[in-house]
Parts: C-alpha cells; sequence; structure tokens
C-alpha cells in the first residue's frame, strides 16, 4: 500500500460517521509543517498569515509552538474581532478603507495597542483621521515596501503591483511624513516578496519555464536583499525605534531569514500544503488540509460523479486554480466539464473501485479559501476525529 493509499483508508475511516462534503486537517502533517516552517527560519520569530488558516483553534495552535510570534490579518474587521478575542499582536497585511473599523481602533485602547495597521500612501493618513470622530488612541502604522523586480529601467516589472513605495527614499519620506503627523506611530516595515515566496520553480512537463522561473527567484533575492537593507536603515535613520521588519513567504522562508535587515518572517499556507506548493523546490511539506465530495452517480465505465466540488482558488485563472482529485490516486477532470457548481464527473480506472456514497478526497488550490466553503473542520489524528472546530465562516463571518 503506497502512502497515499494508507492515508486515504486513515480519511476514510475517521470520516466513516460523517456525511461528505466535509473538510478535514491532518493534524500529524499541519505539526510536522509547522515545524519545517521554524526549521526554516533559523530562529527568527514567524509571524502567521490568518487568511492562510481562518480557524481560530488552529492559530492558537500554531501560535502555541516555539518559533510563532503575532498574526498577519487581511481585513481591519478581522484584525478588531481577533483583537477582541485575545489576539494581542495582530499586523494588518493590507491598507484598509473601512471607516467604521477605524474609528474603533482609534476609540479602544486596548485594540489600538494590539493592531497595527497597513500604510502606503498619505492619502489613507488622512481617511484615518476623518473616521475617528473623537477617538485619540495612537495609530500603530507599519508600511509597506514595494518588493517587485523592476528590470530595464522599469520597463520590465516582475512581481505584485501592491505598494507604491519602491525605492528607500520613498519609504523614508513618509516614515517622515508620519512621524510629524500626530495621533501615528511607525512600528514597522513589511515587504512581501510574492514572485519569490508565491511562485512555483518546478512546474511539471514545463522545464523551461521553471527553468527561467528560478533565475528569475535568484535574482530578485539578490536585488531585494540589498534595496531591503537600504530601506531600513533609512527608515531607521526617521524612526530608530522600529519595532520590526516583516518579510517572506512560505516558499521563501529560509532566503528571508538570511537578512540582517529582517527580523521576523510572514508564512502561513505552508501549514495546510496546498496544490500550488507541490511546483516548488525550496521546500516539500505534507498535504494536511482536504475536502471530501460524495460520490453521488456511476454514469459508465471508468466515470463517477460527486457532489460539487467547484472550488476554484483566486489569482489569474488557469488549471492550477483548480482543486485536484487526490484520493484514491489516479483520478481526472472531465476535461469537457471540469469541477462543477454541483456535480463534477471524475474520470479514470480507480471510478470502478468506488460506489455511490464513497468519498474522493482533493485537495484546494490555495490555502485558507477552502475555509470559506465549509463551517467545521474536522481535526483527524491517526485513523480518527478528536476534535470539530469551526471555521471563521462557522462563527458567522466571510471578512472579505
Amino acid at each position: 500500500m503506497t502512502a497515499r493509499a494508507a492515508d486515504r483508508a486513515r480519511y476514510d475511516r475517521a470520516t466513516a460517521h460523517l456525511d461528505a462534503p466535509l473538510a478535514i486537517v491532518d493534524l500529524e502533517a499541519f505539526d510536522a509543517n509547522a515545524d519545517d516552517l521554524v526549521r526554516r527560519a533559523g530562529g527568527k520569530p514567524i509571524r502567521l498569515a490568518s487568511k492562510s488558516v481562518r480557524c481560530r483553534t488552529l492559530l492558537e495552535r500554531v501560535l502555541a509552538k516555539d518559533g510563532f510570534a503575532g498574526i498577519m490579518s487581511f481585513t481591519l474587521a478581522e484584525s478588531l474581532w481577533l483583537a477582541r478575542g485575545g489576539f494581542d499582536d495582530v499586523l494588518l497585511a493590507y491598507p484598509s478603507a473601512d471607516r467604521t473599523g477605524f474609528h474603533e481602533l482609534a476609540s479602544d485602547p486596548k485594540l489600538a495597542a494590539a493592531v497595527t495597521v497597513m500604510i502606503d500612501d498619505p492619502a489613507q493618513l488622512r481617511l484615518i483621521d476623518e473616521a475617528r470622530d473623537g477617538g485619540r488612541e495612537v495609530i500603530r502604522v507599519c508600511l509597506e515596501l514595494d518588493t517587485s523586480l523592476r528590470l530595464f529601467g522599469g520597463r520590465v516589472r516582475v512581481g505584485a503591483r501592491r505598494s507604491p513605495l519602491h525605492s528607500p527614499a520613498q519609504v523614508a519620506d513618509l516614515a517622515r511624513e508620519i512621524a510629524r503627523r500626530p495621533g501615528f506611530k511607525v512600528v514597522g516595515i513589511m515587504a512581501y516578496e510574492g514572485h519569490i515566496a508565491g511562485v512555483g520553480d518546478s512546474v511539471a512537463g514545463k522545464p523551461f519555464r521553471s527553468r527561467a522561473v528560478r533565475l528569475m527567484q535568484a535574482t530578485a533575492r539578490r536585488e531585494l536583499a540589498e534595496r531591503r537593507g537600504e530601506v531600513v536603515r533609512a527608515v531607521r535613520a526617521v524612526v530608530p525605534d522600529l519595532e520590526f521588519v516583516n518579510g517572506g513567504g512560505t516558499g521563501s522562508v529560509q532566503f528571508t531569514a538570511g537578512e540582517d535587515a529582517v527580523t521576523e518572517i510572514g508564512a502561513g499556507s505552508g501549514l495546510y500544503v496546498p496544490r500550488l506548493f507541490d511546483n516548488y523546490t525550496s521546500f516539500t511539506g505534507r498535504p494536511a488540509a482536504l475536502f471530501a465530495q460524495p460520490v453521488v452517480r456511476r454514469p459508465g465505465v471508468g466515470v463517477v460523479t460527486v457532489l460539487g466540488g467547484g472550488y476554484p482558488a483566486s489569482g489569474a485563472p488557469g488549471r492550477d486554480r483548480l482543486p485536484v482529485p487526490y484520493l484514491p490516486e489516479g483520478l481526472r477532470y472531465d476535461p469537457q466539464e471540469g469541477p462543477g457548481e454541483v456535480q463534477t464527473p471524475l474520470l479514470g480506472s480507480p471510478a470502478d473501485d468506488l460506489l455511490i456514497g464513497d468519498k474522493v478526497w482533493f485537495r484546494h488550490a490555495k490555502a485558507g479559501e477552502l475555509c470559506e466553503r465549509f463551517e467545521v473542520l474536522h481535526l483527524v489524528e491517526g485513523d480518527a476525529v478528536t476534535a470539530t472546530v469551526p471555521t471563521y465562516r462557522g462563527e458567522g463571518h466571510t471578512f472579505l
């Protein structure tokens, strides 16, 4: 029996009393992935990206481990909810225009001490001031650096279009403006290198593209390490008591951790290890989060149909954004249908061994987005479900 076949047998036994659709997290794999992130971080703390987990119980489990410290959130409403729930170090990783949330933040000493907001434009400061409506708490601010690689005089750009702050002078100028402005305090710098941490460099069947990605990433790492160091020196000249410099992502943890200027690493997707991480050479994780759909039809030889399954991930549309049939091994989509809203036909010889009601296990393309589809996660240890815990959705929250 292969390791994957053994996992399927475990998951089927663990969930035999549960009807699909359902989602699980294999805690042994989850914990092993957490330990691997800590190992790769080389002693620097990892700030946990909540959008990649979207389950408070699992956030708490990870933060109880040595090597993890703080949350990296994705909306202001989520940040405030987490802070009210006892998380005392929450970095909002994206700018917000949530005026109601900013009013609450500026009016509550506990929230203002726990939450740091992202800024890359003076207009965002003005929006916050207009939203205060009498709230006088000092707002903790993190500046985001654009990490994109610019080549040929800027005519070619590689990387996500995030912050407009690219040069050390631009970041330092904004830090200086904030330092002069009452009601705000610069406490950190964030620089997420998605083109390094979030792009697979070993895509099956595409050797030339994979080689080009590795070359790009090596060039980008060198350029960013030098520029990030210059940015940090420029900002510290304005803000000597800067608390943190955040960088990284699951795919680049060990590289970013090697930079002296970086004080902490941001990561989260590597806990669940979704299918997009199958294309990386920088690390190997264990799939920990899966979902199961029930077989509801047997249309013919070599074909079964499961209920639902059309859960595409965000990003540029493509086959790599689709969930992948994982267990039993050897199933594939009908190319004329793909995964459907209500039903999904699956082809392959393993279909002939599946009966009505059997479970087919899938991996999502990305990490936390799976939790937007399910209200609970069944936590599996060995061949038993040892706990069932709510996702954000299960607690009544869909933040974005």
